[in-house]
């Protein structure tokens, strides 16, 4: 296993990671950002960013990508590696992953956050078969097809509105009684004539063999199960911190997400967390550039104070 050594390891390459690598590499800071997945994370994944500040619209995709090409211009490393564990080793932080461990002065978390999914029987067996978390990745797989959105947010209407381009019928299936998504988004849903609302129900099963066929549902307030026949689902219902790999080393609340200061520092000198990681982020591309931002210039004073350099 070879040791690596820098002055900041990043860990995560969504927006708040690549800001973070952009600031800290501009200090002349060496640097390496680790990613186990796709530069951008969810961004990667999205169609149009129509609310990063002077940038009308975007595929999420090149956004990232401009946001790499800029860091990696003033000397940010980036390595494709899966973090497994880090832990204090003296003043120094120590960085596992598979192959390699990186040891640095200073770790910034910047490592986001996952889906979170149903938990019904049939959901894992047919994920890829049906069952989705990005709908700008698979929708145009169900061309001409009644498709069900599961969600409320922001995300599942987003989402939801990109699948009517290409289904004929989108049913978004919400646990509640109204959206919880922004106002501009929950006008364009109701606005469009393919999308349809089921309201108090829950999805208890996937159904299918090989493939999604229908979904069974309970209503909540009648207390009345039904099937319905749908090629695909859909599944918006919010994210999970990827905080693990911290093993219990700072506080978190009760949804895993790290507790930090406004300048993004945890309890301990030279660990800080930025992005949908941190407690109360915004989860917007825009707060988690400037979280990443925040928690670099609070790197850079942490080196230059506390290491003389």
């Amino acid at each position: 296993m070879a040791r690596k050594e820098y002055e900041i390891v990043i860990i995560g390459g969504g927006p708040a990671g690549l800001a973070a690598g952009l600031y800290a590499a501009r200090a002349r800071r060496k640097t390496v950002l680790l990613e186990k997945g796709v530069i951008g994370g969810q961004i990667a994944l999205t169609e149009l960013v129509e609310n990063y500040p002077g940038i009308p619209s975007i595929n999420g995709f090149d956004l990232a990508q401009a946001m790499l090409n800029q860091a990696e211009s003033y000397g940010l490393e980036v390595e494709y590696a899966e973090t497994t564990g880090i832990e204090q080793d003296g003043r120094l932080w120590l960085v596992r992953t598979a192959e390699d461990e990186y040891v640095a002065k200073a770790v910034i978390v910047t490592a986001g956050a996952d889906y979170n999914k149903l938990g019904v029987p049939g959901e894992e067996r047919l994920t890829g078969r049906g069952v989705s978390y990005c709908a700008t990745c698979d929708a145009a797989f169900f061309k001409e097809q009644h498709v069900a959105v599961v969600g409320g947010g922001d995300a599942a209407m987003d989402e939801g509105l990109f699948t009517t381009r290409f289904a004929d019928k989108v049913t978004v299936i919400h646990r509640r009684d109204k959206l919880r998504a922004g106002a501009i988004l929950q006008e364009r849903a109701f606005a469009n004539p393919k999308m349809e609302f089921v309201w108090n129900t829950v999805v208890t099963e996937v159904l299918g063999e090989d493939a999604v066929t229908g979904v069974r549902l309970h209503n909540r307030e009648t207390g009345e199960d039904t099937t319905m026949d749908v090629a695909a689902v859909f599944v918006f219902i919010g994210q999970h911190p990827n905080t693990g790999f911290l093993g219990g080393l700072v506080p978190v609340d009760e949804g895993g997400h790290a507790l930090v200061s406004e300048w993004m520092e945890t309890e301990l000198p030279g660990l800080y967390v930025a992005g949908d990681a941190r407690r109360n982020s915004a989860r917007q591309v825009v707060s988690s550039a400037g979280d990443g931002a925040t928690a670099a210039i609070a790197a850079e004073h942490y080196l230059a104070n506390s290491f003389g350099e």
